[in-house]
């Protein structure tokens, strides 16, 4: 289902990456379930994983998953954005490699400053699943998150 919701978010940007990934832990079972989903579409996207420090022992390097790197249309994700360093550190990462980040999406925006720091630092777009304000109770229904019900559909 997540791999779904993120995939329809992708589609509504009009992005058309080869590959999606983020800062490992957090992004790493999102990408491989956009991954799996999109086996079932008539455009793959691979997935890959952004170490925080590049691996100490073989290759040494920051990212995982991908056999070629340069002008590789990418969409950075995370679970969580709440100042978004984390996905800021994953898109540094991936444009010191050569790729090309076509925009952000996060499964929760905590609207705490992430979409600024990633428009001001890197003009790049950042999308969600939820924010923070869909799940704050709908004045119509007391107790019941205002947009969650119908985004998840």
């Amino acid at each position: 289902m997540v791999g779904r919701a993120f995939l329809r978010r992708i589609k509504a940007n009009g992005w058309l990456p080869q590959a999606v990934g983020g800062l490992t832990l957090g992004a790493d079972p999102i990408a491989f379930a956009i991954a799996r989903e999109s086996l079932d579409t008539d455009r793959p996207i691979h997935a890959f994983i952004v170490r925080k420090e590049a691996k100490k022992h073989g290759m040494g390097r920051f990212i995982e998953g991908l056999e070629e790197m340069q002008g590789c249309r990418v969409v950075i994700l995370d679970d969580v954005c709440t100042t978004g360093d984390s996905t800021a550190l994953a898109i540094e990462k991936t444009k010191d490699a050569g790729m090309e980040v076509l925009g952000a999406i996060c499964l929760v925006d905590r609207e705490s400053g992430a979409n600024e720091l990633l428009q001001n630092k890197f003009g790049c777009a950042l999308d969600s699943v939820f924010k923070l304000s869909d799940f704050q109770a709908n004045e119509n229904e007391p107790g019941r998150p205002a947009r969650v019900i119908e985004s998840a559909a």
